[in-house]
């Protein structure tokens, strides 16, 4: 028999073998339908901003390189348990250490490489998704509450698009505001100076003398999306342009996340107090479409319904919505008028009931 064509385990039937595997690997992705973008993705979602795109790759060639480290360690581990045990034909065992300083020095040197190699890719990306710059195209507010959301429009710009005149649609607090309990405590102790008593005496809230239904903090806007348990509210955004994020919980800690942005940010109530960064932008959304975005922090019995659905359009479209809704016209109305579905169409509300749930006809709602 010729050398290396042992047809009882010789390097020939190896080479084979690991030739059948690699042809079962390739067959099992090409059957499955994945392409190589979403074979690299890992499991993410594709992107439709360029933060998203960074995100995944850092993910990707993370992934990649733990890939790479793991084969490598198995094929050590493999290598070491095949050709140092004992051999049943030789009385001998093998001798169990060995000493090579450079390779020691190596082994302890490479894993201290490898991670700043992933700590300065890790710094690049997180310094551009969390990069804020002035002037966005579109500012939102975002009010997270049990269970669902508020979108209002703090500011736009009058053609949807980057470098436009801006437009502010803020509107006054309708909570009112946190009373100076400063002030009324020096005007009581003039009062009492004055008259020996005090006819109105300062009330202090319970909450470190603020009052539980105050909510100075949060933001509205003359047009506005609100959410309930029938309704999904549908964030309509324009397509190319800078978009910020301002967050803000009316109660609980929420989280707001949207898959394709490949971003999740908690949402905090009084975020100043709490020293949390509740803004964030991104430099555009890539293509029109439908998102559906989540709320990913368990914040009570119906968190897993707190769905919304950002509606990606073109900024013709986005300024003849805005002016749509600026004309009286309800969410729905205002969609249409642009051609739009009036209501989402990545997700469907859930039956609050605990009978059961609604019937969605959306595939894949949940």
């Amino acid at each position: 028999m010729a050398p290396g064509s042992n047809a009882h385990g010789g390097p020939a039937s190896w080479r084979k073998r690991l030739v059948v595997a690699a042809g079962l690997v390739v067959g099992m992705f090409a059957m499955s339908g994945c392409s190589a973008d979403e074979v690299m993705r890992f499991g993410w979602p594709e992107g439709v901003t360029p933060e998203a795109r960074e995100m995944t790759n850092l993910w990707s060639w993370s992934v990649v390189a733990a890939l790479a480290m793991g084969v490598l360690v198995w094929a050590l581990t493999f290598w070491t348990i095949t050709f140092h045990r004992k051999k049943a034909d030789s009385p001998d065992f093998p001798r169990q250490t060995a000493y090579n300083v450079p390779l020691e020095l190596l082994y302890t040197a490479v894993p201290f490489l490898i991670i700043a190699v992933l700590f300065y890719f890790t710094v690049i990306v997180q310094t551009k998704v969390e990069k804020l710059e002035d002037n966005p195209a579109v500012t939102v507010d975002v009010t997270a509450f049990q269970w669902n959301w508020r979108f209002a429009y703090r500011e736009i710009t009058e053609n949807g698009k980057d470098g436009g005149t801006p437009i502010k649609l803020e509107r006054p607090n309708p909570y009112g505001q946190q009373p100076d309990l400063k002030k009324l405590n020096e005007e009581a102790a003039k009062e009492k100076a004055e008259t020996g008593e005090i006819e109105h005496q300062p009330e202090r809230g319970p909450n470190h003398g603020r009052f539980q239904e105050i909510r100075d903090y949060l933001k509205f806007s003359t047009v506005e999306v609100q959410g309930s348990s029938a309704e999904i509210p549908v964030l309509v955004l324009p397509t190319g342009a800078r978009i910020e994020f301002v967050l803000a919980s009316a109660d609980v800690v929420h989280s707001f996340y949207v898959p394709q942005f490949a971003f999740k940010r908690d949402v905090m109530p009084n975020p100043k107090e709490n020293h949390s960064q509740n803004r964030f932008q991104i430099t555009e959304i890539e293509r029109d479409g439908d998102f559906v975005g989540r709320c990913a922090e368990m914040c009570g019995d119906y968190h897993s319904m707190m769905n919304f659905e950002i509606r990606a359009v073109s900024p013709e479209k986005f300024t003849q919505y805005i002016k749509a809704r600026q004309g009286g016209k309800d969410n729905a109305s205002a969609l249409e008028s642009i051609g739009e579905s009036p209501v989402s169409t990545s997700t469907a509300p859930f039956d609050t009931r605990r009978t059961g749930r609604t019937a969605s006809t959306v595939e894949g709602a949940n």
